[in-house]
């Protein structure tokens, strides 16, 4: 996969951005001290403030910028962004109000926040700072927000979502987390799951070497490693760029507990990409309204960080498209087809994960690269995975070929067996685990699925 396709993938420096930030604020104080009193005053003085020289400065903020070549209308918007964050009381003029009509200058823009108690500044602060009244700077400010600028394409600077009918300026100017952390703590951003962000890492302390798969699903594994590792090579064919998407999407398939979850994430690990788990359960029955908002952050920022997604629950997703009885299920429905679009679009590696092939219909199942079914083990199979989670034991008087022929449990239950068997060697003195231990755990196991022995 092209994680460099946005060739911003600077190496994190160690010398702190705040004495540079700090600079850039003074700036945009006298940038702001220049712009009203031309707007009060009617008077033009000139140009707005040279900007500072970041030439040898070797901190992130000014590595960036010079690595990207980014002008005077670039910085703005930006140290304006980060301006709430780094020293809010710098919008606090704006608070002046319009006394010939007692209400705040439709010019500032700005908005209150729900609990911060200073001035938010939207696009249309940026615009007034930066343009002032001419037309031509204000149309060159909206560059900074295309799909195509930087600013964008490395999630550093967005407007919020507005009303439909409301002019875009009045979003507020965000600065994404991930670049506030990068700048502040000198650590990548790895974002937590919330109601904003319904999505989490998912990480592994396993190896390819502790997982036992068939031939023939080690082989389809091998295959979305192959594209991971050869992309940017396959997609630099300018031929083959006319008819292939960037991007790879798979579908994983099969019983609970059959090592979906496991496989994205020993991806992730082996391939050096951040693998963050989306419950779409979770999202579609209880962010509803809000889903596109929250999934179209997700996509942002994997996009830009090139994580591979990893969709779970996916039937919940597919149920919602069959069942429409009400006005609900109707408007689930569309959050649906959007997210459907946003992972056909995702040009990074999307995996879905679902318990039945059946439940997806053919016109998506037909734009997957790959199909992967992960079976139940059988026999011999049953016998490896019992063997290499009791390694550690002293397993000379458990008949595991006795207990795999006799019992059938997936892969996840089997690790709820070598925990309750962890424990019980635990009160011998001996620290032994003994079969019967094995067999109790499963008859535990059995009973939480309601099935008899």
């Amino acid at each position: 996969m092209d994680v460099e396709k946005n060739d911003c993938k600077l190496d994190l420096i160690l010398n702190n951005s705040l004495p540079t930030l700090t600079k850039e604020l003074e700036w945009l104080e006298e940038t702001i001290s220049f712009r009203l009193k031309d707007y009060f005053e009617q008077i033009t003085t000139g140009h707005l403030p040279l900007m500072p020289d970041l030439k040898k400065n070797d901190s992130y903020y000014a590595q960036f910028i010079l690595h990207h070549e980014l002008e005077e209308i670039d910085r703005l918007v930006m140290i304006i962004a980060l301006a709430p964050h780094l020293r809010p009381s710098i919008f606090d003029i704006f608070f002046t109000k319009n006394k010939q009509y007692d209400r705040y200058y439709a010019e500032f823009g700005g908005v209150k926040g729900e609990k911060h108690n200073g001035f938010l500044p939207t696009g249309e602060t940026s615009a007034f700072i930066i343009a002032g009244s001419d037309l031509i700077r204000r149309f060159e400010l909206y560059k900074c927000f295309e799909e195509e600028h930087v600013l964008a394409q490395q999630n550093i600077i967005s407007i919020g979502f507005t009303n439909e009918h409301e002019p875009i300026w009045s979003g507020e100017l965000i600065a994404s987390k991930e670049f506030l952390s990068n700048l502040t703590l000198n650590q990548p951003f790895k974002p937590r799951f919330s109601p904003t962000f319904p999505a989490q890492l998912l990480t592994t302390r396993l190896e390819w070497s502790d997982a036992i798969f068939e031939p023939k699903l080690l082989k389809d594994i091998g295959h979305i490693k192959t594209w991971i590792n050869n992309e940017k090579e396959i997609m630099r064919n300018a031929d083959l760029r006319k008819y292939l998407k960037k991007g790879y999407r798979a579908l994983f398939y099969g019983p609970p507990g059959t090592g979906k979850s496991m496989t994205a994430a020993l991806l992730g690990k082996s391939e050096n990409l951040d693998v963050y788990r989306v419950d779409l359960s979770s999202v579609v029955s209880k962010f509803i309204g809000e889903t596109e908002k929250n999934l179209a952050n997700i996509f942002k920022i994997a996009e830009n960080k090139g994580w591979v997604l990893f969709f779970d629950e996916a039937d919940a997703l597919f149920s919602k498209r069959m069942s429409t009885q009400s006005s609900n299920d109707m408007f689930a429905n569309q959050q649906v087809s959007y997210l459907l679009q946003r992972i056909e679009d995702f040009d990074g590696i999307a995996i879905l994960a679902s318990n039945f092939k059946d439940n997806i219909d053919d016109a998506f199942l037909r734009r997957f690269q790959s199909i992967v079914y992960f079976p139940k083990p059988d026999q011999s199979m049953m016998v490896k995975l019992w063997e290499k989670y009791f390694s550690m034991y002293d397993i000379e008087n458990i008949d595991f070929d006795k207990i795999a022929n006799k019992y059938e449990i997936s892969g996840g239950s089997m690790l709820n067996v070598l925990r309750y068997c962890a424990i019980q060697a635990t009160n011998r003195t001996s620290g032994k685990v003994l079969e019967k231990d094995v067999i109790d755990a499963i008859k535990k196991e059995y009973d939480k699925e309601g099935q008899t022995i």
